[in-house]
């Protein structure tokens, strides 16, 4: 475990506000200023490629057919098919089998990362090594460690890393943050969300390998386990057993579980209406036994937060002493209603506004701005959903520094900071 991190939170700080930060206006670019070898300039279309075209691939390549100014020019998947589908729909884009050789493709000048949550990591860095600009899907990576490898890479090659938690991007997640930023509820307490649930172990039984799929290369950091349809798929093609959805999002070790699959929505929007972007909590702790009991965390200045079912999943209730604001998937409600009539004013807090998520990450490609889920707040959220999954594993109230980003005093758990990476599959 690297522990250079002494000074990480003061380092996130200082990163957001590089150029006037992620909250400066947005300015006039003259033609050309910003091109260089493997960046755009002003008036360039954008390459975009493709690290994964499934289902959520799909979802983000839909939505580029509105945008002009770039295009789908590369696709990677370990399965064939899917790379034919693609291809199918942008005959005029190149395919590829291993991402590292879209990546050396000097056509694309960013890419959208939509893998299975353990191959994000590597995803990212090597993109980041090779110059290009990611948008990865959350959660942001498969444990803490990882996150600081991603941050630093994103930091080192200066790429523009934003990450998929959308919604901080839909106009009533900021109205309802700006809410609660200015005291409409009062001061805030305490704040109820869902109690998402942590993953479990597989015990599908072997099938056949579709010809065409290198399940070797999906397994990638994993150690290669027999081949399922139901784990191959990400939430199981819709079937279930007693304990929720099938699919490698319920499944150490490929995922956290719903913590890391919700949690990077609902979680990251609690963390933009208290104010702790780039902190975290000070306490964390299961409030019951089992990978499905509810839990709680506390953050320095007193707020406590329980994942106890008593908010929704894409938000919180936040409750303060003069009433209660929820925000969830794009909409904003309060008791009394009376609290929130009244509108922001110009001398109130205002957080940056985004109208379209995947449109910000490309304007700040040209500008080279901070997007509004920068990586450095993708990955203190990340960060957030991996120690509440641990304090489940080890069954106890665990102390969190998030300065150094490491449990204190508690070995144990500080062993979940990473995992073993296997051969060849690592940084």
């Amino acid at each position: 475990m690297k522990n250079n991190t002494i000074t990480r939170r003061t380092f996130l700080r200082d990163s957001l506000r590089v150029g006037g930060g992620v909250f400066a206006a947005p300015y006039i670019i003259p033609s050309g200023v910003l091109a260089a070898p493997g960046r755009p300039g002003a008036n360039d279309r954008i390459g975009l490629g493709v690290i994964g075209p499934g289902r959520q691939g799909k979802s983000l390549m839909g939505q580029c057919h509105a945008i002009q100014d770039a295009a789908l020019v590369a696709f990677s998947d370990v399965y064939q098919a899917r790379i034919d589908a693609a291809l199918a729909k942008h005959p005029e884009a190149k395919g590829y089998r291993h991402y590292r050789e879209l990546l050396a493709d000097p056509n694309v000048d960013a890419v959208f990362v939509a893998t299975p949550d353990h191959w994000h990591a590597l995803n990212t860095v090597h993109a980041c090594e090779a110059g290009k600009d990611v948008y990865v899907e959350k959660p942001m990576s498969l444990t803490v460690n990882e996150g600081q490898r991603m941050l630093d890479a994103a930091r080192k090659h200066n790429c523009i890393v934003t990450t998929g938690s959308m919604q901080r991007s839909m106009q009533a997640c900021r109205i309802g943050c700006e809410m609660v930023r200015n005291n409409r509820a009062g001061k805030i307490h305490t704040v109820h969300t869902s109690n998402y649930p942590s993953p479990w172990e597989c015990t599908l039984p072997e099938k056949p390998i579709p010809e065409g799929l290198d399940w070797d290369l999906w397994c990638g950091q994993t150690e290669p386990r027999p081949y399922h349809e139901d784990l191959y798929a990400p939430r199981g093609n819709g079937k279930r057993d007693e304990r929720g959805p099938l699919g490698w999002i319920s499944y150490r070790p490929y995922s956290g579980g719903e913590v890391t699959g919700w949690g990077p929505h609902g979680l990251d929007i609690v963390q933009w209406a208290l104010g702790m972007d780039l902190t975290g909590p000070v306490e964390v702790w299961p409030d019951g036994e089992g990978l499905w009991a509810p839990g709680s965390y506390r953050y320095a200045n007193g707020v406590v937060v329980h994942l106890d079912d008593g908010g929704p999943a894409g938000g919180g209730r936040f409750v303060g002493d003069a009433g209660a604001i929820l925000i969830d998937r794009n909409r904003y409600d309060a008791r009394p209603k009376e609290i929130i009539e009244e509108t922001i004013g110009d001398d109130e807090i205002h957080l940056e506004a985004s109208e379209n998520h995947i449109r910000n990450w490309l304007d700040c490609i040209r500008s080279r701005e901070k997007p509004i889920t920068d990586v450095a707040i993708g990955h203190s959220t990340t960060t957030l959903c991996h120690i509440i999954n641990i304090t489940r594993w080890v069954g106890r109230k665990l102390a969190w520094d998030p300065e150094t980003e490491r449990f204190v005093n508690d070995d144990e758990a500080n062993s979940h900071l990473e995992r073993a990476m296997r051969a060849p599959y690592t940084f």
